[in-house]
């Protein structure tokens, strides 16, 4: 029977149905709830699955109570064949028409990733190796593989990934997330150097990135971002060295234990800003959206050094005696003869 002849029959089959049985029951049962007795339920539909497979399977779930009348209701309206594939999260307590729109649009189950502020990444990928949805492809790359995945080939990938909370379906990839989050953050890095304050002695949207990162490692307080952010811009102006802690630790790599002693900030390496002038040659962590504002649109509060009060909070000070008095108070416990080295 040819397929235009077929719909015309499943027409006349439904219309006599309804008629017989009464269009308001048909009426009814597409818009009223299909179960008040069943609980949510994940659901697959997989590739190719037929609207007639959906309404048999829900039938034997004991779900759909009619999957005729849903499936030529389906048919009429024209949106059998835009059932789209993914896994769903059914409430019977829908009606059968609100479960069709669901397909059809594929609001399917979305699963979430929180790339945390601060991270490196090498934090960041044994997350994503660990996350029980996102579908692993990346273990057995090395850093520059997945930077030329990602079509940023030779680039160093720290601090490259936007922190954020991601949502995503089933059978998403690690790399594609990677995809999402290195996006982000070009776009983000893009708009909030085109808004940059003036007359700042940063290079390069990357050279922005890299001071980002590290005020983001400095402090766990938002409304400090900014006023270490013109610390740091100051210091560069004046060529005196940012002298700050986190970069030393970076550098450390896995010689890092949780402590920093003094003789770590006197050994050189690239990333030590005890000895050495300037911004470190990379970011040392992924900066939050916040921390590349505040890069770009310091605050300057006349001080020059700052020392952590023990409280997640910092001191600031515009000259080395106060700041030296800071130290003795927050950090030495008042023993003025322990002090050593200055920031």
């Amino acid at each position: 029977m040819p397929r235009p002849l077929i719909w015309t029959v499943n027409a006349a089959i439904l219309i006599g149905s309804a008629l017989l049985i009464g269009w308001g029951d048909v009426s009814g049962f597409l818009h009223s709830p299909m179960s008040g007795e069943r609980e949510p339920f994940n659901y697959d539909v997989d590739p190719g699955t037929s609207i007639r497979r959906i309404g048999s399977e829900l039938q034997e779930r004991g779900v759909l109570r009619h999957p005729f009348y849903w499936e030529l209701y389906a048919r009429l309206t024209g949106v059998a064949k835009r059932v789209k594939t993914g896994e769903y999260r059914i409430d019977p307590r829908q009606s059968p028409v609100r479960l069709l729109r669901q397909l059809t649009e594929g609001r399917v189950i979305q699963y979430s990733f929180t790339l945390i502020e601060g991270w490196t990444f090498r934090q960041l990928r044994a997350a994503l190796h660990v996350d029980p949805i996102l579908l692993r492809t990346l273990q057995d790359s090395s850093d520059a593989q997945i930077m030329a995945a990602l079509g940023a080939q030779d680039e160093h990938p720290e601090g490259w990934f936007l922190p954020d909370t991601y949502y995503f379906p089933r059978g998403t990839t690690d790399l594609e997330f990677l995809q999402r989050a290195y996006r982000g953050m070009q776009d983000e890095l893009t708009a909030e150097w085109a808004e940059r304050a003036a007359d700042l002695p940063l290079k390069s949207p990357y050279e922005a990135l890299t001071l980002a990162s590290i005020v983001e490692r400095e402090t766990a307080v938002p409304e400090e971002r900014a006023t270490i952010a013109g610390v740091f811009i100051e210091r560069l102006r004046r060529k005196m060295y940012l002298q700050t802690d986190p970069t030393v630790i970076y550098g450390m790599g896995e010689r890092y234990n949780g402590r920093i002693r003094y003789s770590d900030l006197r050994r050189d390496t690239p990333y030590n800003t005890y000895t050495r002038a300037g911004l470190t040659p990379t970011p040392i962590a992924m900066p939050s959206a916040e921390s590349i504002h505040a890069a770009l649109h310091p605050a300057f509060s006349g001080a020059l050094y700052f020392v952590a009060r023990g409280d997640g909070t910092h001191q600031f000070s515009a000259s080395l005696q106060e700041h030296n008095e800071a130290v003795i108070k927050y950090q030495l416990d008042g023993d003025a003869s322990r002090l050593r080295g200055n920031r």
